[in-house]
């Protein structure tokens, strides 16, 4: 799964990574972006920008909103079966830009946060689905989720899923604005080669999204120093 990620990026370097029509507006740099936040996608339309979005999808033919809460990642296997993701991944896909994100690997009842980057330091670009929800008299709601696949032997060690990482090589399909096949669209949704990540130990910092800054991403040393200590 994907449940907090990071993006510092500016928007000259989101512009230029992404061959963007235009560079978005200078926001501050996000490093602990939890669900229900807004974030910025790259929707599936003829022009290539940058717009924010919900993270939670709620879908338009939604009653409450809130089921957005329950919507922050889509499976990759099962998007063309559920109701709630089966539209917009025929006709509504995004790349979802971020830095890196966290994983926590669990050990009986401890969680230990990691926060996992690319090793060349570009910008990912994560497979998203986007959809607009319309209330009665309400203000529209855009919003989104991240797709996950199985986890690559980087992310094994920590959990059984990740979010599916783009090659650039495929932003140009999975961001046709036509209606496209779930046959054509689902060789993307693979695990990323093993060899575009790295994963380091982060302080519990992370856990509460009142957290936001770069502390959040400093390496974890205390675990190694704790066991340099025991065998000295």
């Amino acid at each position: 799964m994907c449940g907090r990620f990071t993006l510092t990026a500016s928007g000259q370097r989101l512009r230029e990574r992404f061959a963007l029509a235009a560079a978005p507006p200078e926001l501050a740099p996000r490093y602990n972006i939890a669900p229900t936040q807004p974030v910025l996608v790259i929707p599936n339309r003829t022009t290539r920008v940058v717009r924010p979005a919900r993270w939670g999808l709620i879908p338009h033919w939604a009653s409450d909103p809130s089921i957005g809460h329950r919507q922050i990642n889509a499976r990759a296997e099962t998007l063309a079966a559920r109701p709630a993701f089966r539209a917009a991944f025929a006709r509504q896909r995004c790349l979802i830009p971020a830095d890196g994100f966290y994983e926590w690997r669990r050990a009986g009842r401890q969680r230990t946060p990691f926060y996992i980057h690319p090793r060349d330091g570009a910008p990912l670009a994560f497979a998203g689905l986007w959809d607009v929800w319309r209330p009665a008299g309400g203000e529209p709601i855009a919003s989104c989720a991240i797709v996950t696949t199985a986890a690559n032997p980087t992310l094994a060690p920590l959990h059984d899923r990740m979010p599916v990482i783009l090659a650039p090589e495929s932003w140009d399909t999975w961001l046709d604005p036509r209606e496209r096949a779930a046959g054509e669209l689902m060789p993307l949704l693979a695990p990323c080669p093993d060899d575009w990540l790295a994963a380091y130990q982060v302080s519990t910092l992370v856990n509460s999204p009142a957290h936001e800054d770069p502390a959040c991403i400093v390496p974890d040393t205390s675990t190694a120093q704790q066991a340099e200590g025991e065998s000295s």
